[in-house]
């Protein structure tokens, strides 16, 4: 109860600096769920540290403690250092416009380009292999997402066999959802699907909601592996962007999307060589 109870009370720290109660509550809800991801991986890894054969209860306990005595000291610097990061980036990304200036608020939707991409046969592939190496191919895949996912592009989240990223600018996403489509190659992981729309969306508490997200998702089903397939209001964002080639790839009826979608297909340039 005193530990529930220091963490209230520094909750309140951002009420006192004039955050909204809403946005603090939310704050707070998605750091608790995070640091709880968090907290289980530290374990497992501590477990996996700590474990020894034939070793007895009192000895893991021994061995636990040590282990807490000699790590929660720098726990606190650990995390405070990787928020400052996040904020950062955060700030350096997502550049506070003249509009926004003007009205002295945040708009509830931007323009952005959201893409899904997913493992293809990742189903199939867990009745193959076991579940821990069904484990590692999902979690390189997520850190290969995040290695691609620079500036201007965000890298969201992670759902299982899928990744969510987005960007406020349409052609810097479908770079890099390209170099993801090659990367994961090299790396041998089974082939991608990825789908890509640009709308209007609202951020709120680190995921975003709309349209474009909907339909990203929507449009990666239709993607055939190895493919990249974008709706055409991405096509259309991408403007004449060099180093794309497109390639019309029909009108499709998306479940849960009202119209009818006009979608594309979208690879490198071929780079013509001089003779």
């Amino acid at each position: 109860m005193r530990a529930d109870g220091e963490a209230a009370a520094r909750a309140k720290f951002f009420l006192d600096l004039g955050f909204d109660p809403d946005d603090t509550v939310a704050m707070m809800r998605v750091v608790v769920e995070n640091l709880g991801h968090v907290a289980e991986i530290m374990r497992e890894a501590a477990l996996k540290t700590l474990l020894r054969p034939g070793a007895s209860e009192i000895e893991v306990a021994q061995a636990s403690e040590q282990l807490a005595l000699r790590s929660a000291p720098m726990l606190g610097p650990v995390m405070d250092d990787l928020v400052r990061l996040e904020l950062r980036r955060s700030f350096e990304s997502d550049a506070v416009t003249a509009a926004e200036r003007a009205a002295g608020t945040l708009p509830g939707g931007r323009t952005v380009t959201v893409c899904f991409a997913d493992l293809a046969g990742f189903t199939s592939l867990g009745e193959a292999i076991p579940p821990e190496d069904l484990e590692r191919v999902a979690t390189r895949f997520a850190e290969v997402a995040h290695d691609v996912a620079r500036s201007p592009v965000r890298f969201i989240k992670s759902i299982g066999d899928a990744v969510m990223l987005i960007s406020f600018d349409a052609v810097p996403l479908l770079h890099a959802v390209l170099d993801l489509i090659d990367i994961a190659a090299e790396n041998d992981l089974p082939r991608l699907r990825i789908g890509v729309a640009s709308g209007l969306a609202v951020s709120r508490a680190g995921d975003w909601f709309g349209s474009p997200v909907n339909v990203a998702s929507r449009v990666t089903a239709e993607a055939r592996p190895g493919t990249v397939m974008v709706a055409e209001s991405t096509r259309d964002a991408a403007g004449n962007a060099m180093g794309f080639e497109w390639s019309p790839a029909g009108v499709r009826r998306l479940k849960g999307v009202s119209d009818e979608v006009k979608l594309f297909r979208v690879c490198r340039a071929s780079v013509q060589v001089d003779p």
